[in-house]
C-alpha cells in the first residue's frame, strides 16, 4: 500500500482544480457581502448543475449496487474529512427514512468515529488503517463499498477502495477532479467535475453539496429499486415519533383509500409497519398479509398489483 501512499503525494495539490485559486474571486473577502454571497450562491447551483453529466455513471453504479446487495448486502461508506462526513451523513439517514438495517450500513471513516465531528490530524493519510478498516468490515460480494474524496488522490480512501475490490466487492468512486487515483480504483467511476472552489481548497462548499446529491441519488434509487418507496412516499418508515404515526397513518389511508381513522386502527394492528396495515386496510388478515408480502420480498407495487389481478 506504500505505492497508494507516494502515488498521492506525487501527484501533489498541483493541477487539482478544487485546490486551485479562481482568479475571478481571488479577492472575494474585498467584495461587498450580498456580491459575495450571490457568488458563492451562484458556485453551489453549478456545482449541482456539474452532476447532469455523471447520470449515466450515476444510474449505472445504482443498478450494480442494487443487483449486489440482495437480502444481506451492506452499503460501506469510505472517506476522509469533509468527504467522509458527508457520507456519514447519507448513510445515517438510511434507517430511518426506508428502514433500512442498521446493521446493513457501514463506516470506513480516516480517523474512526471521532472523525465525523471533528478534524483528526494526519487521518487522511493512513493507509494502514484504511486496510485495517476493510478487513474488519470482512466484505463479500454482496457488498457495496462507496469511496468519496474531492481530489480524488486521498491515501485512505484510495487504499480502502482498492483493497475492497480484492473481496470482489461493488467499488463506486466519486471524485471531482479527473484521472484521478480513486476513480482508476473503482469498478465504478463517478467523475463530478465542479472546479475551482471560490475559496480555493474549501471543499466543504461546491464539491461537498455535489457529493451530497451524488450520495443521495445513489441510496436513494437504491432503495426505489429494492421496493422501500411507493408511489412517492417511504413506505418502510418506522414511525417512532407522534409526527412520522401520522405521516404513516395518512400514507395507509391514501394507499387503500380508506378513512384515517380505519388507517390508524389498521397501522396500530400492524405495530406500524405501514405496507401491512395498507394490506390490512384493505381486508386482507393480518397472516396473510405478511406472508403475501413476504412472498413478494416486500415490494408494496408488486403485491398491490397481484392483488388486483387476484380480484377481478
Amino acid at each position: 500500500m506504500n505505492r497508494l501512499r507516494s502515488s498521492a503525494f506525487e501527484a501533489g495539490i498541483s493541477g487539482m482544480a478544487t485546490e486551485d485559486v479562481d482568479p475571478r474571486f481571488a479577492d472575494l473577502d474585498a467584495w461587498p457581502l450580498n456580491s459575495a454571497m450571490e457568488a458563492m450562491w451562484e458556485g453551489q447551483l453549478a456545482a449541482v448543475a456539474a452532476i447532469g453529466h455523471a447520470l449515466p455513471s450515476i444510474t449505472a453504479a445504482t443498478e450494480a449496487a442494487e443487483t449486489a446487495l440482495g437480502d444481506r448486502g451492506r452499503i460501506v461508506y469510505v472517506g476522509a474529512g469533509t468527504s467522509g462526513r458527508v457520507a456519514v451523513q447519507d448513510g445515517a439517514e438510511l434507517t430511518p427514512t426506508f428502514a433500512w438495517p442498521r446493521e446493513r450500513v457501514r463506516f470506513v471513516v480516516a480517523g474512526g468515529d471521532s472523525a465525523f465531528v471533528s478534524s483528526i490530524e494526519g487521518a487522511e493519510d493512513d493507509v494502514d488503517d484504511a486496510v485495517a478498516q476493510i478487513n474488519a468490515a470482512r466484505l463479500t460480494p454482496h457488498d457495496v463499498v462507496i469511496a468519496v474524496a474531492a481530489s480524488g488522490t486521498t491515501p485512505f480512501t484510495v487504499a480502502a477502495l482498492e483493497h475492497a475490490g480484492s473481496f470482489d466487492a461493488v467499488t463506486v468512486g466519486v471524485a471531482n477532479n479527473p484521472g484521478t487515483a480513486l476513480l482508476a480504483s473503482a469498478k465504478f467511476p463517478i467523475l463530478i467535475e465542479t472546479g475551482r472552489e471560490l475559496i480555493a481548497g474549501s471543499t466543504r462548499m461546491k464539491a461537498g453539496t455535489a457529493q451530497k446529491v451524488v450520495l443521495n441519488l445513489i441510496s436513494s434509487g437504491i432503495m426505489l429499486r429494492l421496493g422501500r418507496v411507493y408511489r412517492g412516499m417511504m413506505v418502510n418508515m418506522q414511525p417512532t415519533n407522534a409526527k412520522l404515526k401520522r405521516r404513516a397513518e395518512a400514507m395507509v389511508a391514501q394507499i387503500a383509500q380508506c378513512d384515517p381513522q380505519y388507517a390508524a386502527r389498521a397501522l396500530e394492528e400492524a405495530e406500524g409497519d405501514v405496507k401491512t396495515a395498507v394490506l390490512l386496510a384493505l381486508g386482507v388478515s393480518r397472516a396473510d398479509a405478511e406472508t403475501i408480502l413476504k412472498d413478494g420480498d416486500g415490494n408494496l407495487r408488486r403485491v398491490l398489483g397481484e392483488l388486483a389481478r387476484d380480484r377481478d
